[in-house]
């Protein structure tokens, strides 16, 4: 069989799961995966025999996309703002909709070098990894709930030398020690309960529940915290970010501002959803 052939075959197979586009992406994924072919290889080597070890290699990871299984915990790793980042079933798969994120506090930090970053809920490190590969911050450190969570985190920045401090910590929990930190980014639990049942089955049924979910009557309960441990945990001016669920970006906004934040900004993604806020705390 070439490797035209079995690209064929792999859509085909995909199609009933996934629409055209997305499963001619996770072919292309998975040949990136295997043997490190891009898209102008694929099409170079189109005519070329594919051996029957590389072939079953290839089917076995349909087999497991046809469960539902996300591409990313299939081969333990995913892309993230031009880095490559192990993944597993203790951590989120990083969203490309959380580069903005990153994108805000690099622009904002402009060339500032002696900030204090704190990154919270970082599941697989993205947020904080990112950061300390791009600007020169006196410190970053990262912090999870989970100690396996925590673990992948620590391999990528130590296989992307990102220089991090990674602790473990439950975040509802956490007490502040004053005028310690300049920027505070998180991405916390935002997904209401009741919101599972409109879910994909790839993402509510694979990613960890923990670091998706919180009750229906405390959507807020993650920035709540935050927001108290930042008021006191920051020094004067310091910036607060968050990624939110666009459901509650009014009640969030106006809770932030009760707490005493201010220049309180809402911004959407590129899908034009409210997905960010970000806030100062007074001088």
């Amino acid at each position: 069989m070439t490797l035209d052939q079995l690209c064929r075959q792999m859509r085909q197979r995909l199609a009933p799961l996934y629409p055209q586009g997305e499963a001619a992406m996770l072919v292309r994924i998975i040949w990136e995966h295997l043997k490190d072919w891009n898209q102008t290889e694929l099409l170079i080597r189109a005519s070329e025999p594919v051996s029957d070890f590389m072939q079953s290699k290839a089917e076995a990871i349909i087999d497991r996309l046809l469960t539902g299984e996300p591409i990313q915990y299939i081969l333990g790793e995913a892309r993230f703002y031009g880095m490559k980042l192990r993944v597993d079933r203790s951590t989120l798969i990083p969203r490309p909709e959380t580069e903005q994120l990153v994108d805000d506090i690099v622009d904002d930090a402009a060339e500032t070098t002696d900030l204090r970053v704190l990154d919270l809920c970082t599941g697989s490190g993205c947020i904080a990894i990112a950061l300390a590969r791009n600007r020169r911050f006196a410190c970053v450190e990262g912090v999870d709930v989970s100690v396996d969570a925590i673990a992948v985190a620590a391999d990528n920045a130590k296989s992307l030398h990102a220089d991090v401090l990674w602790r473990c910590a439950d975040v509802l929990e956490m007490r502040p020690k004053p005028d310690t930190f300049d920027i505070i980014v998180s991405n916390p639990p935002y997904i209401a309960e009741k919101e599972r049942a409109g879910m994909s089955a790839t993402v509510k049924d694979y990613e960890p529940r923990q670091a998706l979910f919180v009750p229906d009557n405390d959507p807020l309960l993650f920035y709540r915290a935050i927001s108290r441990f930042a008021m006191t945990a920051f020094k004067a001016g310091g910036r607060l970010y968050f990624e939110i669920n666009p459901l509650y970006a009014a009640p969030l906004r106006s809770m932030m501002e009760q707490h005493g934040w201010q220049d309180v900004v809402l911004g959407v993604d590129s899908q034009k959803l409210t997905r960010y806020l970000k806030a100062r705390k007074p001088l």
